[in-house]
């Protein structure tokens, strides 16, 4: 899509001014007396291997769960539901992005030929690209790592 290989996934607060993300929302097909999801925490708590993990495993499971928690059954997300998962899960790091040239190529790309559908490495190179582009990113480099 981008051309990254690599992602380093986002764990985020939300503040009033963001939309509650998806998995918090009652879902239509839960007020039909369908089951409720399980949260993610409760979700990689059950994962044994991850008993140990370091953060970065972690991190990149939560991704996993992420995307797969709102993956059709195929394994894939459109580009509509893609765009509001980048909305809602990682504000944080395409906030203040909307004017530079290389985030409104990858979005228009979301807005075009919405019947194509995204898979799970595509979204992991969607992540680590706008993670890239992210003045969060460099927040995240100046972060002091000794005291």
């Amino acid at each position: 899509m981008c051309g990254c290989r690599a992602s380093v996934p986002s764990t985020k607060q939300y503040s009033l001014h963001q939309p509650t993300p998806a998995s918090t929302k009652t879902s239509p097909s839960a007020a039909a007396g369908m089951p409720k999801r399980i949260p993610i925490a409760k979700q990689l708590a059950s994962i044994k291997a991850l008993g140990k993990g370091s953060d970065l495993e972690k991190a990149f499971a939560t991704a996993a769960l992420v995307y797969s928690n709102s993956a059709d059954p195929q394994g894939k997300l459109s580009k509509a539901e893609t765009k509001t998962l980048l909305q809602t899960q990682f504000g944080a790091f395409i906030q203040g992005q909307e004017n530079k040239p290389k985030y409104q190529e990858i979005i228009s790309a979301l807005d075009e030929e919405l019947e194509n559908k995204i898979d799970f490495e595509d979204f992991m190179i969607l992540l680590v690209s706008l993670t890239l582009m992210s003045d969060l990113l460099q927040e995240i480099k100046n972060v002091k790592k000794t005291k």
